[in-house]
């Protein structure tokens, strides 16, 4: 490729490359680890330490004092645990890279090896009767290590992920293809630096010319100039977008960088329509095939998810009753017609349900909308109306609290709905998320959401699905809190509400 076209990329590859000069990558990953191990052994001689207080320190009946506190024996003890536990977690797979910094399975693994530990010591003791270890500091060694060393990883993945945003522990990666599915994708990894990716460009799968395709992000080359630029940038993840290439680019990829231990390649699902949807790979008559999951959510996501659900909704109903009653009377009172309004909308998996909500509209409303044509068109266009002559006057004050979706709960408490999650949509709008109505069906529709943060009714349809969508790729429990605490200012100041 010529050199004048990559000029314009040049500052992108200065960005991605900015920490590394500082400290080179695999002297941050190498200190990285250091702390790692470091606050591991910390974190087991707290738990050691505190297990003999427990055991030995508080008058605990469930603990029978049959053993001498023999502070030499369990200081040695616990000089040899630390060590011996810390070869454990590198057995486990604890340091290395692939299994941190991505999810649940770190702590189960943390989990495991603190289990196999305390079967260690049992064994020990079994085949040692002379060792007069107590069983109370044993199990309280094996919980506390569990909690303090989980507890604080979970800490430093926080610590990295603020690292990462400011473009330290990034491994510096090529986008290959230039399709949508790849736009999509660096769009994603670029936006989430939590990721541990920094995209330097794109690998054009048929012709390059050095033209921006995203943000600061150009067409670097093609497949032919693939090698040299993982030399020259110093590559190590290769993340294909696989709908862009034909089997005989995939197979020539493979074929150069497959056994390659400096380069990890990462493959799309190829499936641009059910990116966020969950995906897992399941080996049937010995041939890998990919499962497509029915729900976004799986796990132990799924349980906390649902802790919160039902842990809100349950205290609205529950303390919020008289509110609850106080409304539906001045609902009644207010204008003829029944309390609440029932609107069939989409769930989880695309089966309809009825959401509840306290009525705002007066009894006539689908005749006053008939006689108001321009309303009509505006009404099928936006999906609101800013001033809109059906809504009653008591369900002005109810909207601009949100007070009217206070019914949903209920919904929540059915397992319907969620708290937070995308906005819920009739079947009759399900078209218009184009290729992003399977994504859309993978989780509940919430009460709230980033929607309902961000602008609300001022938002455009547009703006509504891009925020749907950016709420599931990026879920976690963190975000469902932030969205919460968010929604509080803007209920009470009825941003966009209308």
């Amino acid at each position: 490729m010529p050199h004048r076209t990559l000029r314009p990329v040049a500052h992108g590859l200065r960005a991605v490359a900015r920490h590394s000069r500082r400290i080179p990558l695999a002297q941050q990953r190498r200190l990285f680890m250091a702390a790692l191990v470091a606050l591991d052994a910390l974190m087991l001689a707290a738990a050691f330490g505190l297990a003999y207080w427990l055991r030995f320190g508080v008058s605990l009946e469930i603990f029978q004092h049959q053993v001498l506190p023999a502070v030499g024996f369990y200081r040695l003890a616990i000089l040899v645990l630390i060590p011996a536990w810390l070869v454990l977690f590198r057995l486990f797979g604890l340091y290395d890279e692939h299994n941190l910094l991505g999810g649940t399975r770190e702590y189960a693994l943390v989990f495991n090896a603190v289990t196999t530990g305390l079967l260690l010591i049992i064994v020990a003791a079994f085949l040692q009767p002379e060792l007069l270890i107590a069983r109370g500091w044993v199990l309280s060694s094996w919980l506390l290590a569990f909690l303090l060393v989980a507890g604080t990883r979970f800490m430093v993945r926080r610590i990295v992920y603020r690292l990462r945003a400011r473009g330290w522990l990034l491994a510096p990666a090529l986008v290959v293809g230039t399709n949508d599915e790849a736009l999509a994708l660096a769009q994603q990894l670029v936006s989430w630096r939590a990721s541990g990716l920094a995209i330097a460009g794109f690998v054009a799968h048929d012709k390059a010319d050095g033209r921006r395709l995203l943000r600061n992000l150009y067409a670097l080359g093609t497949l032919d100039d693939l090698e040299r630029l993982v030399d020259e940038h110093g590559i190590e993840e290769l993340v294909i977008a696989t709908s862009a290439l034909s089997r005989e680019q995939l197979v020539g990829i493979f074929r150069a960088y497959a056994t390659r231990r400096d380069v990890q390649l990462r493959l799309s699902s190829g499936l641009f329509e059910v990116m966020t949807t969950g995906l897992r790979i399941k080996e049937m008559a010995f041939v890998p095939l990919i499962d497509v999951t029915p729900v976004r959510l799986r796990g132990a996501d799924r349980l906390l998810k649902a802790a919160l659900d039902l842990s809100v909704a349950g205290t609205v109903v529950v303390l919020g009753a008289p509110i609850l009653l106080l409304l539906a009377a001045i609902v009644r009172l207010d204008s003829p017609g029944p309390i609440l309004h029932r609107r069939r909308v989409l769930g989880l998996g695309g089966t309809s349900f009825e959401a509840f909500k306290f009525r705002t509209m007066r009894h006539d409303a689908d005749a006053i909308l008939a006689a108001h044509p321009e309303l009509a068109r505006q009404l099928a266009t936006t999906g609101k109306l800013r001033h809109d002559p059906r809504i009653t006057r008591t369900g002005n004050w109810l909207r601009k609290l949100s007070l009217d979706e206070l019914p949903q709960a209920f919904n929540v408490l059915r397992r319907e709905m969620s708290i937070v999650g995308p906005r819920m949509i009739s079947p009759g709008e399900h078209e218009r998320y184009g290729r992003w109505d399977l994504n859309l069906l993978t989780v509940r529709p919430g009460i709230t959401g980033l929607w309902q943060v961000s602008g609300r009714s001022d938002l455009s349809y547009e703006d509504r699905v891009r925020l749907d969508m950016n709420y599931i790729r990026n879920w976690t429990i963190w975000l469902d809190l932030q969205i919460l605490l968010q929604t509080i200012p803007a209920v009470l100041f009825g941003r966009g509400a209308y």
